[in-house]
């Protein structure tokens, strides 16, 4: 292992230690955190998302990745399926992509008219100060990734047999249109980056670096005042311990490992 991947590896568990102090900041004080995750494809929005949860107690945070709407969806108001997936009281929600789908891809790939865009640009700012009012906490992040970087992602996963399914066709039609996408970006920055819900951007050229990076500053932008993880001491166990003794008529799985 290499210094700088120990480096990465100690800090990345730093933060981590941090990130469970604030899974249980949010449970003890029921505040609300909304963080979205924005970029171009293969940006490195998920694996992000991964190192943030990895060691946060599962009931204290949900993935929001909504994929294509329905016909019933599609019907809707456009920000109620999202709705649902809103914090609860002392809950995170990280969104893998968002409601941002209809000021960068929708529009992109002639998935929405030109009224539906310039509505939706219009109404984001209300809207995500109907949540911020209301006391929710919300984070928008921009990961920045290079074309020409992203083109190595991309073969990456074209090569790698379980990171194909990565590849939508949306993500290989969007390929040719780094420039035009890149526009529709500073757009939506322009019209919906508020006070209450500011835009942050992130370098992630380098996805490691960009993982601490965005880390680091998501616990520098949350005030909260935590009390310590407090210590486990386990008793040592009276008697010698019991191997387990199933009695009914549940199957074995034949063990295979090494074979």
């Amino acid at each position: 292992m290499s210094k700088q991947d120990k480096q990465y590896n100690k800090r990345i568990e730093e933060l981590q230690l941090e990130l469970a102090g604030l899974n249980r900041w949010l449970h003890e004080s029921g505040k609300r955190l909304l963080v979205i995750f924005e970029g171009r494809d293969a940006a490195g929005k998920g694996g992000t998302i991964k190192r943030i949860t990895e060691s946060m107690d599962t009931r204290g945070y949900r993935i929001a990745a909504l994929g294509k709407p329905d016909e019933v969806e599609a019907g809707q108001w456009y920000f109620q399926r999202y709705v649902a997936h809103l914090p609860a009281a002392g809950e995170m929600v990280l969104f893998d992509r968002s409601w941002y789908n209809r000021a960068v891809i929708e529009p992109l790939m002639g998935f929405c008219t030109k009224a539906q865009y310039e509505a939706f640009l219009d109404a984001v700012p209300a809207f995500e100060k109907l949540l911020t009012d209301d006391g929710i906490i919300v984070l928008k992040y921009w990961l920045t990734v290079d074309q020409k970087e992203q083109e190595k992602r991309f073969a990456d996963r074209a090569d790698d047999p379980l990171k194909r399914w990565k590849l939508s066709p949306v993500d290989i039609a969007t390929r040719s249109k780094y420039a035009e996408l890149g526009e529709l970006r500073n757009k939506m920055i322009a019209r919906t980056h508020t006070s209450n819900a500011p835009w942050f951007l992130v370098d992630f050229n380098s996805q490691k670096r960009g993982r601490i990076n965005l880390i680091q500053h998501l616990l520098e932008h949350v005030s909260r005042h935590e009390t310590p993880i407090p210590r486990v001491k386990l008793k040592p166990l009276k008697g010698k311990p019991k191997h387990e003794n199933v009695k009914d008529k549940a199957l074995w799985v034949p063990d295979t490992f090494g074979e």
